[in-house]
């Protein structure tokens, strides 16, 4: 059995739930407890708060965890990264009030910042050679230019609304952050196995992602002109059918492209274009 932290709630909670449920590992969350079973793969879900997951990792209460970047390395614990999973990205950054007359990071010296990442903040202070006060805060850092408590705010910006909505600016982007699935350094055999299994599930997600499956009845006079305008996996399916003249064309496109083939497609006398869209797809 495997056991993999996931935070209690909040936007990266939701986003981990989805893409267990799209690797097909079901998880309850009728009556959520602490430690919940999946009932069809060998995992358990471990629900700690996010701050929480890296050092749980690390000495082992939970052999896997899904954690933000940003958490990840504030913690600065002995997990290692196993995949970055590419969802709830958001942004660690400097933020003043929305009338500061800002001219570089220069201005930060001497001022007071409010953050909950100190050791984020001052490693980046150091590099650029400024001093400053931190001010560590637990919660709403955001509020702390407003009621007087700081000059400037360091902290999570994802739309940047909550910053505006505080009289905030963002002036300086520190570093980028994603969901991490990390892993404890000493797994046995056995959990090392059942995780590959997982990771197999997620990649086969992954994949699917903005693909659709494309089926066409297509002039078999222009099938090497539609041929040329697909950018299948590998090349497409063709299929005889029974009026001589046509074939049946099955492709997979990527959503970025679709219209644009399609519309050349149509060009060349494809017809009943079906479109379906990908659940999992295997290389």
């Amino acid at each position: 059995m495997l056991r993999i932290a996931v935070q209690s709630k909040g936007r990266l909670y939701e986003d981990t739930m989805a893409l267990l449920a799209e690797a097909d590992i079901k998880i309850s969350t009728s009556k959520r407890t602490l430690l919940v079973t999946a009932p069809d793969f060998p995992l358990e879900v471990l629900y700690l708060r996010d701050d929480d997951i890296p050092q749980s990792v690390a000495n082992g209460v939970a052999d896997i965890g899904v954690v933000g970047e940003n958490e990840f390395v504030e913690r600065a614990e002995d997990a290692e990264i196993i995949q970055r999973l590419g969802f709830s990205k958001c942004r660690l950054s400097l933020a003043v009030p929305k009338q500061t007359d800002y001219q570089g990071v220069e201005w930060f010296n001497g001022k007071k910042i409010a953050t909950s990442y100190p050791h984020i903040l001052r490693r980046y202070l150091h590099e650029n050679n400024i001093k400053a006060d931190i001010h560590v805060i637990t919660g709403s850092v955001e509020i702390s230019p407003g009621i007087g408590l700081a000059d400037a705010i360091f902290d999570i910006v994802s739309s940047g609304s909550t910053l505006v909505s505080n009289n905030l600016r963002e002036v300086e982007v520190v570093m980028k952050s994603e969901a991490l699935l990390i892993g404890n350094k000493n797994l046995d055999e056995e959990k090392k196995q059942i995780l590959q299994q997982m990771l197999f599930r997620f990649e086969a997600v992954k994949q699917a992602e903005d693909k659709k499956y494309v089926r066409m009845n297509a002039p078999k006079a222009r099938l090497n002109e539609i041929i040329e305008v697909l950018p299948g996996l590998k090349s497409p399916t063709i299929i005889p059918l029974a009026d001589d003249e046509w074939c049946s064309v099955h492709t997979v496109l990527d959503q970025k492209r679709f219209w644009e083939i399609i519309g050349k497609l149509k060009e060349l006398g494809a017809q009943g274009i079906l479109v379906t869209p990908i659940e999992k797809m295997i290389l």
